[in-house]
């Protein structure tokens, strides 16, 4: 596989059909999440977007498992981390220790030096450890005592959270919300599906029989490959229309950032890679403004009162703000 994707030299090659590729690991997704297309289709946009996933939901919806199936389709280093009030900044990124024999500090890689990151129910943990994700998921690396380490690529930290009005849970603060590129709630299975769920794991696990489609080199072709989706003028002047409009919008006291844009663009190149297209349609923008605009927005008192929520403001703001015209 990596062979296939790869050119004589190791750079990335222009052939990678995206859109097959993601179809594969979408596919070796759905066997363990099932009835939830759309969700699997974003998680998969985060990922060739080099962006980060949050997962909200209730309990028991399947959080942790769609972050799982995703790290299992795909042949990477996998690390899970369960977020608990005691847990520390260092178990996190890491810790220099002193060793007596060559009487120096060696450093002790965490658990999040790896390609995807299960960050399992964030919000049990103190805002301190939190924190200790900023540098990692905006840099791609870890500071300890001054010195910077890499992480490989792709990185990708996909993380579940309860909501708030769960007891024990802690909320992430602004900054942390802002690095994620997008927000998905699971939903309730149809009944269907639910069926499904309960006859094909009366007996076993569907995770433990799932097997890699994909490996690193692979993903980091597709990402490559995104990279080289072309981006009207028009587009990108309709991307910083929208988030010029979050700003400007009565019901909102925080708007969203110039990252937020970066990666509405982003996201919105996976998605057309991942529909066969080299290049973005405004339609690629709207279907996502909503899962990864919505979280980082701060309502206003007046919003609160009308409970609106994020993603009805947001939905209006996109059926309100025109199209940019041009090439």
């Amino acid at each position: 596989m990596t062979e296939a994707t790869r050119s004589a030299d190791g750079t990335a090659d222009a052939s990678v059909d995206v859109a097959a590729e993601g179809a594969r690991i979408a596919a070796s997704i759905g066997r363990v999440v099932q009835g939830k297309d759309q969700v699997v289709r974003l998680a998969l946009v985060v990922l060739l977007a080099e962006g980060h996933l949050l997962i909200e939901d209730v309990p028991g919806v399947g959080k942790t498992t769609l972050a799982k199936a995703l790290a299992g389709s795909v042949d990477a280093s996998v690390r899970r981390i369960q977020f608990t009030p005691d847990l520390l900044p260092s178990d996190v990124t890491g810790v220099a220790v002193y060793d007596q024999e060559t009487r120096a500090f060696e450093f002790k890689p965490g658990a999040i030096f790896a390609n995807v990151v299960v960050a399992d129910e964030i919000n049990r943990a103190s805002p301190k450890t939190q924190s200790a994700l900023l540098e990692c998921m905006e840099e791609r690396q870890v500071t300890v005592d001054g010195v910077s380490y890499e992480l490989a690529r792709p990185f990708l930290v996909m993380a579940t959270q309860n909501p708030l009005e769960m007891e024990g849970t802690y909320p992430l603060p602004e900054a942390q919300r802002d690095r994620f590129t997008a927000r998905v709630s699971m939903g309730y299975p149809d009944p269907a599906a639910e069926l499904a769920m309960l006859d094909d794991r009366s007996t076993a696990d569907p995770l433990t029989a799932l097997r890699p489609v994909a490996d690193a080199a692979l993903v980091r072709s597709l990402v490559a490959a995104v990279g080289r989706v072309h981006v009207a003028e028009a587009v990108r002047r309709y991307v910083v229309a929208l988030v010029e409009a979050t700003r400007r919008s009565p019901d909102l006291r925080l708007g969203a950032s110039p990252r937020a844009g970066l990666q509405l663009l982003r996201a919105a190149r996976a998605s057309a890679a991942l529909d066969g297209r080299d290049h973005v349609l405004p339609d690629d923008v709207q279907a996502l403004a909503v899962p990864v605009l919505a979280h980082r927005l701060l309502l206003a008192g007046e919003a609160v009162v009308a409970r609106r929520s994020a993603e009805q403001i947001v939905a209006s703001l996109v059926s309100s703000v025109p199209v940019s015209r041009g090439r």
